[in-house]
């Protein structure tokens, strides 16, 4: 079915432009024009012609870190991995990496195998996203200390195998005995490494990225702060432009100003995740995250019987909704950190990330509150 939606006004990386029409027949884009150049695509039989009446629309979502949601997680197998992206897609997130907390070997594994079977059938699924078990014990957040390793070769060459070219990205500390030569060996194997659940300083984190590293996992959040004579990572990751950051925009993992100063220093480099866990999307209450009990409450995810942040429950429309309203972020520079920004940090920004001829035909159409009204995810409608 060709699909045509007109008199919209289209955000992505590229800037605001109004009376915007965009037409797709399949997973891509295939025209786009201001005006009443729409009229030919109408004529398509069975077209769905939509009439945005000057409402906002851009492309969909990418989030690079996410564990579950709608109640499910995503490390426990294929029909729960299902059952919380759908959650995500519906609320504007038409493209997902998973992400596994730290697991035994045998069971990331597993995980890792049935992601990508998920991501051979599914092309909205990117691939896996390790988040352990190379951690720092001290910066461990909310993963079992009983699992965390370094990062020797065999080990990370069985979980590059079990992978089967579906890891995208891996969190690890830089400190940790070997942790260059895996930065090297995931780098080679065209894996993303990230910087995170660390202890590293400043000189470190550097080196890190040196070697290939070129993402900074929630930054902030897991990590040294920034000091006047300690810069920590966080510093180094601003002042490296082959460096993008992670942000977690729920209202306390970072907060709003701090959020504003990110995007100052680094405006095309700041990726709006939303490292959330399976009660994204679902109710207050009792969870899992890996084997560690997690309890919500109006919306704050917490190791059970602690103080420990364990992930989020947040959807990217509304961590999109805090840049733009709590942070004041500008509009373009928003929607580029939930869309150009990590298909640029996946390597990906030729197909993703844009409304334009060729690229993926994910798209969201908004209300005026930047509520997300409709979303096509490769084409189809998800909502």
């Amino acid at each position: 079915m060709t699909v045509v939606i007109h008199s919209a006004t289209k955000v992505d990386a590229d800037d605001f432009l109004d009376d915007f029409w965009i037409a797709f027949t399949g997973p891509t884009i295939a025209a786009t024009g201001t005006g009443n150049g729409w009229h030919g695509w109408a004529t398509a039989p069975n077209a769905e012609v939509i009439n945005a009446g000057g409402r906002r629309l851009s492309p969909g979502f990418i989030d690079m870190h996410s564990h579950g949601g709608g109640g499910h997680a995503f490390d426990d197998g294929a029909e729960a991995i299902e059952k919380a992206v759908a959650v995500h897609r519906a609320h504007g997130t038409t493209r997902s990496l998973l992400s596994l907390v730290a697991n035994p070997i045998e069971k990331l594994c597993e995980s890792l195998s049935t992601i990508a079977d998920l991501a051979d059938a599914d092309p909205l699924i990117l691939g896996s996203h390790l988040e352990g078990p190379f951690l720092a014990s001290t910066q461990r957040g909310a993963h079992n200390p009983e699992y965390l390793l370094t990062p020797s070769p065999e080990i990370v060459d069985k979980l590059l195998s079990a992978g089967r070219g579906t890891i995208r990205q891996v969190t690890l500390a830089p400190e940790l005995p070997g942790a260059m030569e895996a930065i090297d060996r995931f780098v080679a194997a065209g894996v993303l490494v990230g910087v995170g659940h660390t202890d590293a300083d400043f000189a470190v984190t550097k080196q890190a990225f040196d070697h290939g590293a070129t993402l900074l996992t929630h930054a902030f959040n897991a990590m040294p702060g920034i000091r006047h004579r300690e810069p920590g990572p966080v510093t180094a990751a601003l002042g490296d432009p082959r460096v993008a950051l992670e942000l977690i925009l729920d209202g306390f993992h970072v907060h709003p100003e701090v959020a504003r100063v990110a995007f100052f220093a680094a405006p095309m480099r700041i990726l709006l995740i939303t490292d959330a866990m399976a009660a994204a999307g679902s109710a207050d209450g009792h969870y899992t995250l890996g084997d560690l009990s997690v309890s919500v409450t109006d919306g704050r995810a917490l190791l059970s019987g602690t103080t420990t942040i364990a992930g989020s429950t947040l959807t990217q429309d509304v961590a999109l909704r805090s840049a733009l309203i709590d942070s004041e972020i500008d509009p373009v520079l928003a929607i580029r950190a939930v869309t150009a920004s990590p298909a640029r940090a996946l390597g990906l920004d030729d197909r993703l990330g844009y409304l334009a001829p060729g690229f993926a035909a994910d798209v969201v159409l908004f209300d005026t509150e930047w509520n997300v009204s409709r979303v096509w995810a490769a084409g189809a409608p998800v909502v």
